[in-house]
């Protein structure tokens, strides 16, 4: 414990107090999943500070030597470009890019995933990117709980405003990033409490509204033990990766820790 991050240490002591069960595969898999939070964290932080612009998809711009701009207001790689540096330079040049708040989620998504598998895993797997909504590369592998109690940092969720200014359409909500000690980052209203996520949102709503944004109770996170074996050059069976049903114990210390496989899934929340 001692040689954890503060994100890392958060995410392991609020599962030992959790009433669920965690199972995994082994130390190690515990450790990937904790640094793979971490880094995703670490991406959001970035993100905030990077200069990229909160747009409606019918202005999304980047970089042009690296993304094309498609009719729908996405950015698809360019033919040539690696993934790896496709999504850095959105992090090293963030003032040429403007986007929305589902597509600011997915690249801090890839952006923690780049930073804990390598580059050259990421490359290998992470190819014809196109970033638009909630459209990911299938090995990002988001799997989904319904408790958001359970929400650790590294998280994806959603706060909903049912009453927004219907001449507004991308504040119907907001897509964060948990990153621990009751924070979030949402791109377009930046690092705050869910208090000021709300309290954002609600600036939103149809005059007169009483009715409050909140927070819904799905959370999602990459597949963790998927990814790790993909960094470590193995694959796990069709059936394991696709459903529920496959966790294997591993006892450290003096508590049990979960790793438990979900159904493939996409947000159904708007953007």
């Amino acid at each position: 414990m001692s040689t954890l991050s503060g994100v890392e240490r958060e995410s392991v002591e609020k599962k030992q107090r959790s009433p669920e069960t965690y199972v995994y595969e082994s130390p190690a898999a515990l450790a990937f999943e904790l640094n793979t939070r971490r880094r995703i964290v670490e991406a959001a932080v970035a993100l905030d500070a990077s200069g990229v612009t909160f747009v409606p998809f019918e202005t999304t711009r980047g970089n042009r030597n690296f993304w094309s701009r498609t009719s729908e207001g996405g950015l698809r790689l360019n033919a040539g470009v690696l993934p790896s540096d496709g999504i850095n330079d959105i992090f090293r040049n963030g003032r040429l890019y403007a986007f929305e708040c589902a597509t600011g989620a997915v690249v801090v998504l890839y952006k923690g995933v780049l930073d804990a598998l390598g580059e050259e895993v990421f490359n290998s797997y992470f190819k014809n990117l196109l970033l638009y909504d909630w459209h990911y590369d299938s090995d990002l592998q988001l799997t989904a709980i319904n408790n958001r109690e359970e929400a650790y940092p590294g998280d994806v969720q959603y706060f909903k405003n049912p009453d927004h200014d219907p001449d507004k359409p991308e504040w119907q909500g907001e897509n964060v990033i948990v990153l621990g000690k009751g924070m979030y980052f949402g791109h377009g209203i930046g690092i705050t409490t869910a208090e000021g996520i709300i309290t954002a949102l609600n600036r939103e709503r149809v005059p007169g509204s009483r009715t409050s944004a909140y927070l819904l109770d799905e959370t999602f996170h990459p597949d963790f033990e998927y990814l790790r074996r993909l960094s470590a050059g193995r694959s796990l069976p069709s059936a394991a990766v696709r459903y529920t049903g496959y966790a294997v114990i591993a006892r450290i210390g003096s508590h049990n820790y979960i790793y438990t496989r979900k159904k493939i899934v996409r947000p159904t929340w708007p953007i």
